[in-house]
């Protein structure tokens, strides 16, 4: 089974990965070949670290590298999945699909790894629906995978993604269609209300994230955490779950539009809630 992944960010590389690793030939498309070869070489920095710590062999190094090949959208006419982890937008999603359904044949299955949109709206006017395969970042280390099911898709496609990962060692969930789907519907709105804590002078950053993590046992501090996701993301979900609901709980607090527009989006681009590029 081939696998095509359209994306090399975060998110695209590192489902790639998963896959690599698991033995599947992958095939890394971005806008350009240019940029699908960065992605490999991003995936390859990745994999040293891992070697470095002894974490993976060298060996396994090589056999992941050998199987992730970068191309262009065409190379993913021979794929058996093609999964989709570009901006979170539905207009260029859709556009992504529209373009895909020209290239692969009517058996190739479609996935996007959205984190909240609606499938059944981005599989309309398509020859078949797209199924969400929601990975978690970082994805090589992440156990959970979403497999989110809108209108149209029969049960025994989401069996054989189930199966496909449960292959790749990860563990999955079935989901019906929903805003923010099981995850970021509970997840997103606690950093919201973290933010909001923030915003209203209530506590630091360092000490809403020390209460979570030694009040409620967090691994990680909600706005650390939103650091991480990209608060740019964060404010993404946020605005559909308000706009598909309606309610006003899921309104995005002032300072997460604030952040945003400040092109202060966490960790990739340095600086967030907390600053990282000293560090």
């Amino acid at each position: 089974m081939k696998i095509g992944v359209v994306g090399v960010g975060t998110m695209g590389s590192g489902i790639a990965q998963v896959f690599a690793q698991a033995g599947y030939s992958c095939t890394l498309v971005d806008l350009s070949h240019e940029r699908a070869i960065k992605g490999k070489e991003r995936i390859a920095a990745a994999c040293t670290r891992l070697v470095q710590k002894g974490r993976m062999t060298a060996d396994q190094q090589e056999e992941i590298l050998n199987n992730i090949q970068p191309g262009e959208l065409n190379d993913l006419q021979s794929c058996s999945l093609v999964i989709e982890a570009i901006q979170e937008d539905m207009l260029t999603k859709k556009a992504l699909f529209k373009s895909l359904v020209q290239i692969c044949p009517p058996d190739t299955l479609f996935a996007s790894n959205t984190s909240a949109l609606s499938l059944t709206e981005l599989s309309a006017d398509l020859d078949r629906p797209v199924i969400g395969m929601h990975f978690f970042n970082p994805a090589p280390v992440m156990q959970l995978v979403e497999i989110v099911s809108g209108l149209g898709v029969s049960s025994s496609t989401i069996e054989t993604l189930m199966q496909l990962v449960r292959d790749i060692g990860k563990t999955p969930i079935q989901v019906n269609e929903a805003p923010g789907f099981v995850v970021n519907r509970i997840l997103i709105p606690m950093i919201n209300e973290a933010i909001t804590v923030l915003f209203e002078g209530t506590a630091t950053a360092e000490a809403i994230d020390s209460a979570m993590k030694l009040g409620a046992n967090h691994p990680i501090g909600p706005l650390s955490l939103a650091d991480l996701i990209g608060n740019d993301v964060v404010l993404a979900i946020m605005n559909v779950l308000y706009e598909e609901t309606g309610d006003s709980k899921y309104r995005p607090c002032p300072l997460l539009k604030q952040m945003v527009r400040a092109r202060l989006l966490g960790r990739k681009t340095g600086r967030g809630f907390f600053d990282y590029e000293n560090k």
